[in-house]
């Protein structure tokens, strides 16, 4: 795995500005940042959590360091990229109490089975919610009464070893912040997507989640810039350096501010299906083929 240094990114910005986000994907793809080498072995318990290449399913945990980045909409939107070329997904919403991934997914009218109720044995993974539109993306709520402290880790990762056995990829959409319900979130993987707005605040907080992700030993975190509008676009290549230099993370990818994901959601349906060619979307797709190891170029 390549752990590419930041002045490589620098040069990536130095051209014209329109091209910013095609440029962004190009040379992620040239510099072999992706497909992540996740392969290695995690303990924890004494419990072998990855066993090496033959893992059939990937394990992400989707994280920010405040709420507002947008980290929902990105778990969504990397998910729906990947179950309409046939993925089989599980997204699980991990924010226990503050749920909301259901919208941004468009599964609002669908059942609300928890993950805490297939971790206490009366349901099984095959009972999840499945998309109205994608047949191969299936959903998992945050229990609402249930403070994550008394959640039982193991059986959560017990359900987390199950669902790769049966599913591409699992997104954790974890909850915004380092309290305990990041942490149940964070003991099953060492694959990180660390969500951050442009914005100084934002970068912040991204920073100490990334200093703490360091401390435990966690080194697969990649970054996505979220929500880069187009007032920032003069100025957008000293703010992704100074994200990568804050954060110490490697760049997964950039997106734009759309304010199709906003519409989507009150419409009840994926960005990717509410607006199959928007820049968000296409931004999505991009991020997307990189989780699967795929360095084509798309068109913005």
């Amino acid at each position: 795995m390549i752990a590419a240094p930041t002045a490589y990114f620098r040069n990536l910005f130095i051209r014209p500005i329109s091209g910013l986000f095609r440029q962004c994907d190009e040379f992620v793809s040239q510099r072999g940042i992706f497909p992540i080498d996740f392969c290695a072995i995690s303990l924890y318990n004494g419990v072998i959590l990855y066993e090496g290449e033959n893992c059939v399913g990937e394990l992400y945990a989707i994280v920010s360091g405040k709420g507002g980045t947008g980290k929902t909409s990105v778990c969504a939107g990397l998910a729906s990229a990947l179950a309409e070329k046939g993925r089989k997904i599980l997204c699980v919403d991990c924010d226990v109490g503050l749920r909301n991934l259901d919208i941004s997914l468009g599964m609002s009218d669908c059942g609300a089975l928890s993950f805490l109720d297939v971790c206490r044995g009366g349901y099984t993974l095959a009972d999840a919610c499945r998309h109205p539109k994608y047949e191969s993306l299936s959903f998992l709520t945050a229990p609402m009464n249930v403070p994550a402290e008394q959640i039982d880790r193991d059986a959560f990762g017990k359900m987390l070893r199950q669902a790769r056995e049966m599913y591409d990829f699992i997104f954790l959409d974890a909850p915004a912040g380092v309290d305990a319900g990041f942490r149940l979130t964070s003991a099953w993987t060492d694959r990180f997507l660390l969500v951050t707005g442009p914005g100084p605040a934002a970068v912040r907080d991204a920073a100490r989640v990334s200093d703490l992700l360091e401390l435990e030993g966690k080194k697969n975190v990649r970054l996505i810039v979220n929500r880069v509008d187009e007032e920032m676009l003069s100025t957008v290549r000293l703010t992704i350096d100074d994200v990568m230099d804050a954060t110490g993370t490697p760049l997964a990818g950039v997106v734009p501010e759309d304010p199709n994901i906003t519409l989507a959601a009150a419409f009840g349906t994926p960005v990717l299906l509410y607006a199959k060619r928007c820049a968000a979307a296409r931004a999505f797709r991009r991020i997307a083929g990189r989780l699967e190891g795929v360095s084509s170029k798309i068109k913005l």
